[in-house]
């Protein structure tokens, strides 16, 4: 039996993962979401999406401090 006919195909779509925190994480992350009034899991999914979505903005950054503090190493690189 092939594995691709016991999976679902939409188990590849929407995977499930566990999440294994500390007790002081897991604590702290369901008083934050009951203060909001959400679930622990909205709170985990909103983390991440404000995580990922500024990942863009912190490479460049990072891009642009390189370029300023190693301006002269990447001058002399370049020829």
């Amino acid at each position: 039996m092939r594995v691709s006919n016991v999976v679902p195909k939409w188990y590849h779509f929407t995977m499930a993962m566990n999440l294994r925190l500390s007790p002081e994480q897991s604590e702290a992350l369901k008083k934050a979401a009951a203060e909001d009034g959400i679930s622990m899991q909205e709170a985990a999914l909103r983390a991440i999406d404000a995580y990922t979505s500024r990942r863009r903005e912190r490479l460049l950054k990072g891009i642009e401090k390189i370029k300023t503090q190693d301006a002269e190493l990447l001058r002399r690189l370049a020829k």
